[in-house]
């Protein structure tokens, strides 16, 4: 009976590391393929055989559930299903995804509020930009933010 339990154990950690594996080692993954460009410090710009990208990113006020940001992506070629994706940098805490808005034919924002985390005070994001589930591969940085409670 120990062995069976021991077993079906041993099998369902080995298919959940195989499912989520891969996610929990990304952070360092891309960190290491792509230079860190801090967007809170200014923007991020780079040109590609598409055209001219730029991202900004603004605090804007204090809420009741932490600073609020307007997050701003000039791009070169619209994507169907645009998306930016909030990750932990400093600490793996999920993946929050946030949908741009379309301001004009290649402007694109969006407003959200960073999760917090409970163990500190300062937490180091990461924003990934998606075409609906496909990160974004012509993105030569790795695009961080300092979040403050």
């Amino acid at each position: 009976m120990v062995r069976t339990i021991v077993i079906v154990g041993l099998v369902a950690g080995a298919i959940v590391l195989a499912l989520f594996g891969s996610r929990l080692f990304e952070t360092v993954d891309d960190t290491a393929k792509h230079p860190e460009c801090n967007l809170l410090a200014g923007a991020c710009q780079w040109t590609n055989r598409e055209g001219k990208w730029q991202v900004t990113l603004q605090e804007l006020k204090e809420g009741a559930h932490g600073t609020e940001y307007l997050l701003q992506v000039s791009v070169a070629k619209a994507p169907d299903r645009f998306l930016a994706v909030l990750k932990g940098q400093s600490m793996y805490m999920g993946e929050y995804p946030v949908p741009m808005v379309r301001e004009s034919a290649l402007e694109y924002q969006a407003r959200f509020t960073a999760p917090f985390c409970t163990t500190g005070a300062d937490m180091i994001w990461r924003i990934d930009l998606q075409d609906g589930q496909q990160k974004l591969e012509n993105v030569p940085w790795t695009l961080v933010f300092k979040a403050q409670k």
